[in-house]
């Protein structure tokens, strides 16, 4: 590990414990916070989270300013369950309609960067099993104390279900692709325990400056795209405990995996350090057993391709007619 980066560790790395939600809301003066959850088919989920959020940090203490749910094309109930769990509720397709309609788990964040007035902006993954307010308090602890801090990100254990014990069998992604790319390409973010981590916060004005990435490349294309325009210094991390969803199928991950492969090509072409020569191809083959007599394996083809949206500043706000 590099030692500007051990330095960082020790400078830059706190618990959630060790924000007080009280202090933090006279603390932020006149600062807005949102809190965003991007969330598609989260109706078992989502109004539990939203509803210990208002209650905790909107009622009990003042702490964040508005809820915001991006619903992602859900099928099952979300946007109801949010809004009457009191979080105010935008589909995504309905924010800048102007625009042609992009895919996956960073158009949403994006869209969410039209719509949110809070000056800091907590994103939070709909799907969490563990969450407690202390999650949005943890991470808004850096920015709201410290003005040097643009982008805080959340770190904790990532237990698999069915595999007590093991913290980190649940964040299978980021230890075979993520973690390994970014200590060879990226040395100075080896300090990030859970880089993939769906749960950070950050400045509006600097996020609305950044591309992103759509899928699940948002994470590392945010992270990699915030150092070279920041600093690491910037940059924070908070221990949350422990954070429990619902894991993927390894097949899924497959595909996760090809979406930040792509990400970090594209920061690599973008840098110069990679030449790009023939694109690279976006379909990733995966196999099952076939239901015939002899049980052969059947190649199914899973698109993998990424597009990226321009810094939401870049754009202009359509006229009102």
């Amino acid at each position: 590990m590099l030692p500007e980066v051990e330095a960082w560790l020790d400078r830059r790395t706190s618990r959630a414990r060790d924000w007080d939600a009280g202090v933090l809301a006279g603390d932020k003066r006149d600062q807005r916070v949102t809190v965003v959850l991007p969330a598609r088919d989260e109706s078992a989920t989502v109004g539990r989270i939203v509803t210990s959020i208002r209650t905790a940090l909107c009622e009990d203490v003042p702490l964040v300013d508005e809820i915001v749910v991006i619903d992602s094309r859900s099928t099952d109930g979300t946007a109801r369950v949010a809004a009457e769990a009191g979080a105010t509720v935008y589909h995504q397709d309905a924010v800048r309609p102007d625009l042609a309609g992009g895919e996956g788990k960073g158009e949403a964040l994006w869209k969410s960067l039209f719509v949110a007035t809070g000056d800091i902006l907590v994103f939070v993954d709909a799907d969490l099993l563990s969450f407690t307010p202390d999650y949005v308090t943890g991470l808004l602890g850096p920015l709201v104390t410290d003005p040097g801090v643009a982008y805080v990100k959340a770190c904790y254990d990532r237990p698999l279900k069915g595999s007590p014990g093991e913290a980190f069998n649940g964040g299978r992604v980021t230890e075979l692709v993520a973690r390994p790319l970014l200590n060879q390409y990226w040395p100075s973010l080896a300090g990030f325990v859970q880089p993939l981590s769906g749960e950070y916060a950050g400045r509006a004005d600097v996020l609305r400056r950044m591309p992103f990435v759509s899928h699940y490349g948002v994470e590392l294309g945010l992270l990699v795209d915030l150092l070279e325009a920041e600093g690491l210094d910037a940059l924070a991390q908070v221990d949350l405990g422990v954070r429990e969803h619902t894991n993927q199928s390894t097949p899924d991950l497959g595909v996760m995996a090809a979406q930040i492969q792509h990400t970090a090509r594209t920061r690599l072409v973008r840098s110069g350090r990679l030449v790009e020569g023939d694109p690279a191809a976006t379909t990733l083959v995966q196999y099952a057993r076939g239901d015939t007599a002899d049980g052969a394996y059947v190649p199914y083809p899973r698109e993998t391709a990424i597009s990226e949206r321009p810094p939401a500043d870049s754009l202009v706000e359509p006229a009102l007619v």
